[in-house]
């Protein structure tokens, strides 16, 4: 029997419906990689003098800060992790992943994906990592049964509970994490769609409908995994370092609409908090969200408590800058007049260094950015201190493919501009060239050799430089776009290390593989 409703009845029946809405402020790091300091514009180290000054971002004791005060702005929250808090700094060369865990129970954290650097030093490291851990840490896209150190500990996904709602996570990393890490021969990985697929049905099937995958796979990945899923509520990002948002640079919306699911990533090294703001609506439907990275400068106090303990974790580093990683024969000329002219003897040694690192992935050439090189080094011992005066950038290295035309495109920005003394000036291996610096800026290259043999415009090679330059540092605007680039491979500075220390003493030199006419 039909029955009109009266008004009371409505008003009631209308703030059931609001009751059955369910709003969840998710706030989200991803690839911090050891930067527990501040940092600065460039996201390297910052002085203490430039953080007085207020010109410096980021670190544990900022980041701390900026985490309270979003907790207390709602009071429904998770705070999650998206990956690689691995790497990057002498914080995890000495600690490895234990200042990290400590940090990341203090800011209460509630979950994490593993990122391809959490396997940099093996299942190990990440195991002793996870126990240190108050929170799950999760791996969806992998089979690790026959690892004994993670099999039955390393979740695919977990249910967690907050403000009577049961909330599903699910982890991701990298498939090809095998080849830009160290995780064994033991563990499979596998396609993240399908795995991604399997956890939500899963999670489905206990109930749960609020689903957020914690994504190391990269935007362009997130957005196929959102694409390829049903069930999927929101993405955490990480691994591309991308920007979401309205400001400059900024990669794309936040959040990132596809197929329904929230994508949202908080670029990297802790220079940005993310706070995506989600209501559900009673069948696990999201029905708004909004938000945006915040960006933690110098307007953000650092904790005392916490600046005092990263202090104090510092001390001990000093010993690794005094100590002796390797032995020159000669003295290594690393000077700005000379390396940003011509061929020297510490762009050899890098430029080198980076393609001996990579060469069996396929690479064919090295490039080294002359304005990297900040330091010569003198004969005799030389210590991790000397090789961070050299490259105290953080810079890491990065693969890509790039046709011969692009390379010579390259190398023409390299020399365009050798009588300002520019940075630009590329420092090379596994190639030789000749400029003519009497010709226009743009003219100046010929005889461009890789491997020994003549470069072919249409040739695709492999190539390897920093991250910086890479992504368009020092005008290397034509590597912006290159195919298959991974530009968070280990720190330039240890790969240079490592290089040095190789067979006895290190005979600086230069070979002629740069040709100028002047």
């Amino acid at each position: 029997m039909f029955r009109m409703m009266t008004g009371a009845a409505t008003l009631a029946l209308i703030a059931g419906a609001a009751q059955a809405d369910y709003s969840l402020t998710i706030l989200h790091t991803n690839d911090f990689h050891a930067r527990f300091e501040p940092i600065s514009k460039y996201d390297s180290g910052c002085s203490a003098e430039d953080n007085t000054a207020g010109e410096c971002f980021g670190g544990s004791a900022r980041m701390i800060t900026a985490i309270n005060a979003a907790k207390a702005r709602t009071n429904n929250h998770i705070l999650v992790d998206g990956g690689d808090q691995f790497q990057g700094t002498l914080f995890y060369t000495y600690y490895k992943g234990k200042l990290a865990a400590e940090m990341m129970n203090l800011m209460g954290y509630d979950g994490m994906t593993v990122g391809n650097h959490e396997f940099d030093d093996g299942p190990e490291v990440l195991r002793g990592f996870m126990d240190a851990l108050e929170f799950p840490i999760l791996m969806s896209n992998a089979d690790v049964s026959g690892e004994p150190l993670l099999a039955g500990a390393l979740m695919k996904s977990t249910v967690i509970e907050r403000g009577g709602e049961k909330l599903g996570l699910i982890g991701l990393t990298p498939q090809d994490t095998d080849e830009l890490a160290s995780p064994g021969d033991n563990i499979i990985f596998t396609d993240p769609s399908d795995a991604v697929q399997g956890e939500v049905d899963k999670l489905t099937e206990m109930g749960v409908n609020k689903i957020i995958v914690l994504s190391h796979s990269g935007y362009g990945v997130d957005q196929r995994v959102a694409e390829n899923t049903t069930g999927v509520d929101v993405i955490v990002g990480g691994h591309s370092n991308t920007l979401l948002g309205d400001m400059d640079g900024a990669a794309g919306a936040y959040p990132t609409v596809v197929n329904g699911v929230q994508i949202v990533q908080a670029y990297a090294y802790g220079k940005f908090l993310g706070e995506l703001n989600v209501t559900f609506d009673d069948a696990g439907e999201v029905i708004s969200a909004e938000g945006a990275p915040i960006l933690i400068d110098a307007s953000v106090t650092e904790d005392d408590a916490v600046k005092a303990r990263i202090a104090e974790a510092a001390a001990p580093l000093e010993e690794i800058r005094n100590k002796v990683v390797a032995e020159s024969a000669e003295a290594i000329d690393g000077s700005r007049d000379v390396c940003r002219a011509m061929e020297c003897s510490m762009g050899n040694l890098v430029a080198d260094a980076m393609l001996d690192r990579v060469k069996a992935q396929g690479i064919d050439v090295a490039i080294a950015n002359s304005g990297g090189l900040r330091s010569s080094i003198d004969a005799g011992e030389v210590t991790m201190g000397e090789v961070l005066t050299v490259l105290p950038f953080q810079n890491t290295l990065s693969t890509f493919q790039i046709t011969g035309a692009t390379l010579v495109e390259a190398l023409e920005n390299g020399v365009s501009q050798v009588e300002e003394g520019a940075g630009r000036f590329p420092q090379v291996a596994g190639m030789t060239f000749t400029a003519d610096l009497t010709a226009e800026p743009g003219s100046r290259i010929s005889d461009v050799m890789v491997g020994g043999a003549p470069v072919e415009m249409d040739k695709v090679y492999g190539a390897v430089s920093n991250n910086y330059v890479r992504n368009g540092g020092d005008g290397y605007a034509m590597f912006k776009d290159a195919e298959n680039a991974y530009d968070f491979g280990p720190d330039l500075a240890d790969v240079t290390a490592e290089y040095l220390a190789k067979d006895g003493a290190y005979q600086p030199y230069t070979d002629g593989r740069i040709t100028l006419k002047k």
